[in-house]
């Protein structure tokens, strides 16, 4: 008895082994729940029998810096099979908060399997234990990203440049590195410089020898004043380590190590420009300027044109600068202004001439004084404002008419000029007026409501009659018959009467109008359009012996025409003739 309940209590272990081994597993496993944004997180993603088609979550919120890495244990013990696949990812944080690692998927034996959500909280930036021997101990303390800033309390509109720096320590290698976090510059205007053919470079960080590369520089002009940030720029970067071991050369052998390194937000103190002493032109300008107004010429005749060109060169925010318009007397013709920009930007700011060209063309003769214009704008050496006027100028239009009723040319001779009133100086006084009521007009009960109300029910008698007649125009067979042979005769002939007057096109247009109508009404090619097969196909379609003949005169006068003299008359009777004739074929052929 102990016997047959000994192979039992096997059977059954068995069974149930089995039964265990048959249930698939598909879990996704992480390093930790909890994480600075500093720090890497590990997921696993681990079944009990091997699948296909794997697919992995979208890692929002991380980037991945390793992996898939696949890994197969397959093992017996006891006689029980055990079987384990694993893919593990790598993932760096991307920003701080609460975070959910989504599904994996897989297809085994047919079915597809999910894994359960995962949620993953990340931190501030928590310290990294000081073991000499952690490669990311290491890293963190031999990896740094620095933003220098130029000025950190500047003006309004004032040139500040950021320069972000990656130092590494001279043992530690850098093989790569991604952008995680850029920073986008609200509230400034912003300029990135060219960098490229950047080369390592050495210098101190805290005191200590370093090798630094310049990965951004940046020009930044303030739009507001008050308290403003700049976001930080964060990187993931793979770092070589090195290690305690050494290869058979006696060389220090390296390890690889994930490293992020942000430069941290800073905050910039915009002072607003001061209120004393503000030109009321102002336009915001602020830096170190010059002004000034050219004329291309200022002798020429009328109608001739020159240009006037207003200029501003120096050093300050110029393309957020509003020049100030030249101001010319009206009889002058001045046309919109061509803007040019010829601006180069450095760690200095914008440097360079802006400038606004109008071409004027005066009409008449006489002398024009243009009047001096100003700019203004904040000195930053002397943080007090500018202003900048320029010259006067007298343009002397030396030959055309003379213009006598312009109050802003002064005429080259000293004679006076006799006073010539207009016809239109005085206006009648107007009879009628354009008032309008103060009180609200209503639509509703007005003539216009009632008409629109019993318009739709006068149009049903008109609809009734109009269907009626439609019935019986579309009831008159015979009638329907005539209006569409003429409709087609004038189809056919439609080039011919463009051509009337003009004798060659004119029977050419014809000919190939006739030839077409017989194609289309008898079925035949070209090639079989003979005299005697037209007579013989029109006659057996009923159509009557005078009404073949006239055709058959037509189409020898197309090819007589050509060679004979034809006035205009002759060539309407015969666009008439011919009009009458496709007409009447159309009625009689059946």
């Amino acid at each position: 008895m102990k016997q047959y309940k000994h192979i039992l209590i096997t059977f059954i272990a068995l069974f149930l082994s089995c039964a265990t081994y048959a249930q698939v597993k598909f879990e996704a496993k992480v390093s930790k729940n909890k994480l600075g944004i500093n720090e890497r997180l590990r997921v696993d993603f681990e079944m009990n029998k091997d699948g296909d088609h794997f697919n992995p979550p979208d890692f929002n919120n991380f980037t991945v810096v390793g992996g898939p890495n696949q890994s197969v244990s397959n093992s017996w013990i006891n006689g029980v099979r055990s079987f384990t696949k694993t893919y593990s990812y790598f993932l760096s944080p991307k920003r701080q908060g609460n975070f959910t690692i989504d599904q994996a998927t897989i297809n085994i034996d047919g079915e597809t399997y999910k894994t359960i959500p995962v949620k993953v909280e990340v931190t501030s930036a928590v310290q990294v234990p000081k073991d000499p021997n952690d490669p990311n101990y290491i890293a963190s303390e031999n990896i740094h990203l620095v933003a220098e800033i130029s000025k950190t309390n500047p003006y309004l509109n004032e040139a500040i440049t950021v320069v972000y720096k990656l130092y590494v320590a001279p043992n530690t290698g850098v093989d790569n590195w991604q952008e995680i976090d850029s920073p986008r510059y609200n509230d400034f205007w912003s300029q990135n410089i060219d960098m490229q053919g950047q080369k390592v470079q050495t210098g101190t960080y805290n005191g200590e020898e370093y090798r630094y590369l310049v990965l951004r520089k940046t020009v930044l002009y303030p739009q507001k004043s008050g308290k403003l940030e700049i976001e930080p720029l964060s990187l993931d970067i793979i770092v070589q380590v090195p290690t305690n071991r050494r290869d058979i050369f006696g060389r220090r052998l390296t390890t690889q190590a994930h490293r992020t390194v942000s430069a941290g937000k800073k905050t910039i103190n915009v002072k607003p420009l001061p209120e004393a002493g503000k030109p009321a032109d102002f336009s915001g300008a602020v830096g170190d300027f010059t002004f000034n107004v050219s004329m291309s010429k200022t002798e020429l005749k009328a109608s001739e044109s020159f240009q006037a060109k207003v200029e501003v060169k120096g050093k300050g925010n110029l393309k957020l600068i509003k020049l100030p318009k030249i101001s010319l007397p009206s009889s002058l013709e001045v046309y919109e202004p061509e803007h040019n920009e010829d601006i180069t930007t450095n760690l200095d700011g914008m440097q360079g001439t802006i400038s606004d060209t109008y071409t004027v063309v005066p009409q008449n003769k006489g002398k024009y004084p243009t009047p001096s214009i100003s700019f203004s704008y904040f000195d930053l050496k002397t943080e007090t404002y500018k202003r900048l006027s320029s010259n006067e100028f007298v343009i002397d239009v030396l030959d055309g008419p003379l213009n006598n009723s312009s109050s802003n040319a002064v005429t080259s001779n000293n004679v006076k000029q006799p006073v010539v009133l207009s016809k239109d100086q005085f206006a009648f006084i107007k009879t009628k007026t354009n008032f309008t009521s103060i009180k609200p007009t209503y639509f509703f009960k007005t003539k216009l409501f009632w008409g629109s109300l019993l318009l739709p029910f006068l149009m049903i008698p008109l609809a009734i009659v109009i269907r009626k007649k439609k019935v019986e125009r579309d009831a008159d067979v015979f009638g329907n018959r005539i209006r569409t042979a003429d409709k087609l005769a004038r189809k056919y002939l439609s080039n011919a009467k463009k051509a009337l007057g003009k004798k060659e096109a004119f029977y050419i247009a014809m000919e190939k109008a006739l030839h077409n109508y017989l194609k289309a009404k008898l079925h035949i090619e070209t090639s079989d359009l003979s005299k005697d097969k037209i007579k013989t196909l029109l006659s057996e379609r009923g159509v009557e012996a005078d009404t073949i003949n006239d055709f058959s005169s037509i189409m020898e006068n197309c090819d007589l025409a050509r060679y004979t003299p034809i006035t205009a008359v002759t060539m309407k009777e015969d666009y008439d003739k011919a009009a009458k004739t496709i007409s009447l074929i159309d009625k009689q052929a059946s």
